[in-house]
């Protein structure tokens, strides 16, 4: 039987809600990947070209640094969510993905969003992830049953 977790960042608690109900689902092990500097509402203004988001965003290299870590060396599969944020994963992914050596791993994108889709979220986290499989996993907006939950894992065939 394949070892899961399911690690996730969430900025208001939507994705988390979402990928506690996946790891029941899927009777997964779990991490919250939280900013050592917590975001605050004005740094997740979209809007403002200044804030924390947006400069992030806008700086491919930047690595927004996470509290603690996590030993991914027992796990198969890894579940990895996150909300959208321009189109594509915030870039504390990035940090967290390269935090971990994925060698062998099957990382699976998941992922809540106002609007668009996961888009080329995959390619754009293939470099972080060396090593690992990527699979384009979906968007889970709204509030899916742990039930919804299984099929859709248990669809990919892991």
């Amino acid at each position: 039987m394949k070892k899961t977790l399911v690690a996730w960042f969430s900025a208001s608690g939507v994705t988390e809600k979402t990928a506690k109900a996946l790891a029941k689902a899927t009777d997964a092990d779990t991490f919250a990947i939280r900013p050592k500097t917590p975001y605050t509402a004005a740094d997740l203004d979209w809007r403002d070209k200044s804030s924390r988001s947006t400069v992030e965003m806008n700086d491919k290299s930047s690595r927004p640094e996470i509290e603690g870590g996590i030993d991914v060396s027992g796990y198969d599969v890894i579940y990895v969510g996150f909300p959208i944020w321009w189109y594509t994963a915030p870039r504390i992914i990035n940090t967290f993905l390269e935090s971990c050596d994925l060698s062998g791993k099957t990382v699976v994108l998941f992922a809540t969003s106002g609007g668009s889709g996961l888009g080329k979220t995959a390619d754009d986290l293939k470099e972080s992830a060396k090593g690992a499989k990527i699979v384009t996993g979906k968007t889970l907006n709204g509030s899916p049953s742990e039930d919804e939950l299984k099929k859709w894992a248990d669809s990919l065939g892991l």
